[in-house]
């Protein structure tokens, strides 16, 4: 399950451009707070703290506890801006998680065993097709990735989405069941790096 983490966070009056370009000014950054059947929450956040929880990697996925004057909100990242010249945040939108609810994510998919793969011990590449799958999960519950196991892997084949384990009340986005995740292709010449190994339990024999 995904980490929850607190962020404070004030109230500010005002919207629009003019409203966000002034609490800038303050060295602060303006953010929404909206869904769950309740109006739009306009916020103001601190810029150090989270300038680097955006930078540590896996906001979008990362559950907060808004400290909203008092008031404490659960809710997730759907979004943020970042400044085109220097590269820093200039807006956060949340959206509000409410007990039972459900929402779309991408999920970083994690590959183990590579070792233990005969296709890439003897120089095949793996093609990954998704380094992240998009998903419908609990928002109690949200996965911080799901594991793909390359174990037994061998040239030319395929992992299919079927063939990874995913957390109760997960389901992907996409219609098909079982679409390639990632693929193990031979090496340039791949006939001559599979003959040796092809050859060996032969070489044994009186």
């Amino acid at each position: 399950m995904a980490e929850m983490k607190t962020l404070a966070a004030t109230v500010r009056s005002g919207t629009g451009k003019g409203a966000a370009r002034s609490v800038r000014r303050e060295g602060r950054i303006p953010a929404v707070l909206y869904g769950g059947g309740e109006a739009p929450l306009p916020l103001s956040l601190d810029k150090k703290v989270t300038t680097q929880l955006i930078f540590a990697g896996h906001f979008l996925t990362t559950i907060f506890e808004l400290e909203i004057d008092g008031k404490k909100e659960r809710a997730i990242p759907r979004d943020y801006q970042l400044d085109v010249v220097r590269d820093f945040p200039i807006h956060v939108d949340f959206l509000r998680l409410k007990p039972g609810s459900r929402l779309k994510v991408n999920v970083p998919v994690h590959f183990i065993n590579q070792e233990t793969s005969p296709g890439l011990k003897r120089g095949g590449s793996l093609n990954i097709v998704y380094h992240a799958v998009e998903m419908y999960v609990p928002a109690d519950n949200i996965p911080e990735a799901i594991v793909a196991d390359l174990a037994g892997m061998d040239f030319n084949d395929s992992l299919g989405m079927s063939q990874i384990p995913l957390p109760e009340g997960c389901k992907p986005t996409n219609p098909d069941k079982n679409f390639t995740v990632a693929s193990l292709a031979p090496p340039a010449g791949g006939g001559e790096e599979a003959a040796p190994a092809a050859a060996a339990p032969a070489k044994g024999k009186k």
